[in-house]
């Protein structure tokens, strides 16, 4: 992939860089691993995984005892 010099000096790459490419339904979004990692971390923010897997185990189980 070929990204221009202007953008590779304004997102600090360097030549042999590794870039995410992820598909949306809007098109194709590139970034580095810090930005992904970074991105990620905002979207989980105040999240409680813990809680919702939990929560989910217990509709499962409760679920499959009902049945």
């Amino acid at each position: 992939m070929v990204v221009p010099a202007e953008l590779r000096q304004r997102a600090g790459l360097g030549e042999g860089s590794a870039l995410i490419i992820i598909d949306t339904p809007s098109g194709l979004v590139v970034m580095t691993r810090d930005q992904a990692r970074d991105h990620v971390r905002r979207q989980l923010e105040g999240a409680d995984l813990v809680a919702q897997l939990l929560d989910d185990r217990r509709r499962a189980a409760a679920g499959e005892d009902a049945a």
